[in-house]
């Protein structure tokens, strides 16, 4: 996400990190490259426009060319004004006479059906009772696909093939309304390209069950057709957020940048991969430091706070410490990792350098060792987890056959383990006496 742009924007910034004051000129210099990255990625004109005037107005200030660090306060202006661009968080607004329904619209191909799943996942844990109907009739297979998420979600599908769209929503809403749920979520039917019978059509729906909200789909692939499209929607129906699917697979990221801008409609979620808990709830501050490569820690926390467990987490942390930890804790340890997502999308939310780091490892080779130290780690005994000092040459051939790996990989394992025992005893030394044992 945002990949391109992230690293043409600290190749710029580098080189205004090795310049001491700033005039005029070099300010135009950097701005000039600022523009020219933005523009590749993808974003609008006339935001590029915008934006650069808005910058260049602070940058030249006194502000600027009396500060100590003049370099470090332009990036801080570039950082603010790219926040006011992307526009403030708006949050979904679930209010009003249960059930509440929320429509999610799209050309066919932008995610709808998947994003309708997420947003049940995500509502559902905010203690909402939610049900979702599935409003496309056209599609092969669409109901299909909706009732497969449903069961994954344990979330009720209501389904009715022969109606019409508008007659098959409002019997959506009055079964929702007889079941007590919340919230109805409805997937709508998508057409390949915006057309008169598409926007009757979803008219007519918004028509039968007066929404609480109006998602538009967007695929953030499409860069600035993005624009185009949500433009077209508005024209029809009152449409009261967006979510940007597929950024996950955008190294550009212009249409995010450019589409609040442009239509003022404002982007409610981010998706950022194809499982159901990959919906983000959109925060301008933390996507402009996305892109300007510083991270996104409270995310990375977010992330590391869903898939863990405090308790557990504060006593294998007691145990990692005091070196007592074993191999159950090790399995525990790769399962909650695990839990956070892909290593790739773990990385994207480091700051640049750490990024750059990670990077350089093979996030596909990682995940590869945390499936073969589980098979490894699940083929032992519980004596031989808690205590590994039992595990001889007999027993590893035996645990090396049961996991389908080799000795010499079960020999791996225990010697990282080793590792990490002496790593942990060292930091807790008191001083920086401890550290230094494990080098020599």
């Amino acid at each position: 996400m945002f990949e391109t742009l992230t690293t043409r924007l600290n190749q710029v910034f580098d080189q205004l990190r090795r310049r001491g004051k700033l005039g005029e000129a070099d300010v135009d210099a950097v701005l000039r490259e600022v523009r020219l990255a933005l523009l590749e990625a993808d974003v609008h004109f006339g935001v590029v426009k915008q934006l650069m005037a808005r910058i260049r107005d602070r940058a030249i200030g006194a502000a600027v060319s009396k500060s100590l660090n003049p370099a470090q306060q332009v990036i801080k202006i570039v950082h603010e004004e790219l926040i006011a661009t992307l526009g403030a968080a708006t949050p979904i607004s679930i209010s009003g006479p249960k059930p509440r329904a929320v429509m999610v619209v799209g050309l066919q191909g932008s995610g709808k059906t998947t994003a309708a799943g997420k947003l049940a996942r995500l509502l559902r844990s905010a203690g909402e009772r939610v049900m979702l109907a599935a409003g496309d009739p056209y599609r092969p297979a669409a109901a299909e696909q909706l009732q497969q998420l449903g069961k994954r979600l344990g979330v009720d599908v209501f389904a009715a093939g022969e109606l019409k769209p508008a007659e098959l929503a409002r019997a959506a809403l009055e079964a929702a309304d007889r079941g007590g749920y919340g919230v109805l979520i409805l997937d709508t039917a998508g057409r390949s390209q915006l057309n008169d019978e598409m926007m009757d059509e979803v008219a007519a729906l918004e028509a039968a069950v007066s929404p609480v909200e109006t998602l538009l789909v967007l695929d953030a692939m499409l860069g600035q057709e993005a624009i185009g499209i949500a433009e077209g929607f508005r024209r029809r129906v009152s449409v009261t957020g967006l979510i940007m699917s597929k950024m996950d697979g955008d190294a550009r990221g212009g249409a995010a940048i450019s589409v609040r801008s442009v239509t003022g409609i404002p982007i409610k979620f981010i998706g950022t991969g194809e499982k159901l808990d990959a919906l983000e709830k959109y925060d301008p501050t933390r996507l402009a430091s996305r892109i300007l490569g510083m991270g996104d820690m409270i995310g990375l926390i977010e992330k590391a706070e869903n898939a863990m467990d405090a308790a557990s987490a504060q006593t294998q942390a007691e145990k990692m410490l005091g070196g007592r930890f074993d191999l159950e804790d090790w399995l525990g340890q790769i399962q909650q990792i695990k839990k956070m997502g892909p290593l790739a999308q773990i990385a994207e939310m480091l700051p640049s350098r750490f990024k750059d780091a990670a990077q350089q490892a093979d996030s596909g080779d990682l995940e590869n060792g945390f499936r073969v130290s589980e098979a490894i780690i699940n083929s032992m005994t519980p004596a031989e987890r808690r205590n590994p000092d039992i595990l001889n040459a007999s027993r590893r051939r035996r645990i090396a056959v049961g996991s389908g790996t080799g000795v010499e990989d079960v020999n791996r394992l225990i010697k990282q383990f080793r590792e990490a025992q002496k790593l942990f005893k060292a930091l807790k030394t008191p001083g920086a006496k401890g550290i230094p044992r494990l080098f020599g």
